[in-house]
């Protein structure tokens, strides 16, 4: 039975492996529970903001040596096909989770960290300790960073709100060969859902779509579907006639919340999807996992340097933390996405942005932030 790491961390995406590079770099030492092996597929759209770079950076994560696509422009159209383009902000980079989780995790391996492949089944806080029970073991820590993504048991055994709500919303995620312009991300409106389209690494196109589950229900299998609704959208017909699938089938999730979360259950810290979901459509969650990761590691070293002294004051900074960085985007994210389930405003909108693309790179200031600043 391994007890007493410093930080243990619950779930191994980009969140999680993000701090645990980020805490052991500092010296800590780090246990990561994760409950699949590496390299792994996950539904994602695979676009990452440069916000995010400096903070890699100093990670010591050298991204370029994944060849990563690099992404300057942006791409919105309306189920009747009008699109309107504009340059990204800031830009960014498109990845496939297969390669950089691996790379990632394959960094926290050198930088000490253990790393367990199981399910957690518990989580308990009493006299300053959190214990945690996996299927083959009991393990105690001070700190428990939350970082198991969208959904998941444990947000059962911690009774939040949102487990107990059914969620409209179906995620469809397919690797594909083709043609598509590799500077560009796309997003494309259809009744009842979104698609992004982007290129990753080796050339290979992500194609990703949030899907309405009360209208995917109506047809036999996920082909049907997208042939009589996804279709409609005639840039979508175009990119799918004219890619190949790589995947034996496509990934699929159900039960997406996008409802309001609490960044800290039970004492827990929570960082990525498991704090807080943006819409696919802000085309910003990757951005936004591993910026979460940062702001929870600098408080959890400061706990561990006396600077913060109790886990009280600890959960209390955190909070305000992620407010100041998130909320707002997340409200914008969650407004937006509803405004596009409305066809006229959709079109309104694309028409506009068509004629004044300013308008579109407002709009995506709105759930995008600023370059990360390293202090230290």
């Amino acid at each position: 039975m391994r007890t007493n790491p410093d930080v243990l961390i619950i779930g191994g995406g980009l969140a999680g492996l993000a701090g645990a590079l980020h805490l052991s770099k500092k010296g800590l030492q780090v246990t990561l529970i994760e409950k699949s092996a590496y390299p792994r597929h996950k539904v994602c759209g695979e676009y990452i903001s440069n916000e995010i770079l400096p903070y890699l950076q100093w990670l010591g994560l050298d991204i370029s040596e994944l060849q990563p696509t690099t992404i300057s422009n942006f791409e919105f159209s309306a189920q009747n096909g009008k699109t309107a383009k504009t340059k990204l902000p800031l830009g960014g980079f498109g990845i496939s989770r297969f390669a950089l989780d691996h790379f990632l995790y394959e960094k926290a391996l050198q930088n000490g960290c253990v790393v367990i492949t199981e399910n957690v089944n518990d989580v308990s806080f009493e006299n300053d300790f959190f214990t945690v029970k996996t299927s083959q073991q009991v393990l105690t820590s001070k700190i428990v960073l939350g970082a198991y993504g969208k959904r998941s048991n444990i947000d059962q055994v911690l009774d939040r709100n949102f487990i107990a709500k059914k969620s409209p919303w179906l995620a469809v995620k397919g690797h594909y060969y083709g043609q598509f312009d590799n500077s560009l991300v796309a997003l494309h409106n259809f009744q009842g859902g979104y698609c992004g389209v982007s290129v990753v690494e080796k050339n290979i196109i992500n194609i990703c779509y949030l899907a309405d589950y009360e209208t995917f229900k109506k047809y036999k299998n996920i082909d049907d579907y997208q042939k009589a609704v996804v279709y409609k959208n005639k840039n979508l017909k175009a990119v799918f006639e004219n890619a190949s699938p790589i995947f034996d089938k496509p990934l699929t999730i159900s039960q997406i919340s996008f409802d309001k979360k609490n960044p800290v259950e039970n004492h827990i810290l929570m960082i990525g999807d498991t704090a807080g979901l943006i819409h696919p459509m802000c085309g910003n969650g990757m951005a936004m996992a591993v910026h979460s990761a940062k702001i929870a590691s600098e408080l959890v070293l400061d706990f561990y340097s006396g600077k913060i002294t109790s886990h009280t004051l600890l959960e209390k900074k955190y909070k305000q933390e992620w407010e100041k960085h998130f909320s707002r985007r997340l409200f914008m994210g969650r407004i937006l996405a509803k405004a596009l389930t409305h066809k006229t405003f959709t079109h309104l909108m694309t028409a506009a942005a068509a004629s004044m693309p300013f308008l579109l790179s407002t709009i995506i200031k709105q759930t995008h932030g600023s370059p990360i600043t390293i202090n230290s």
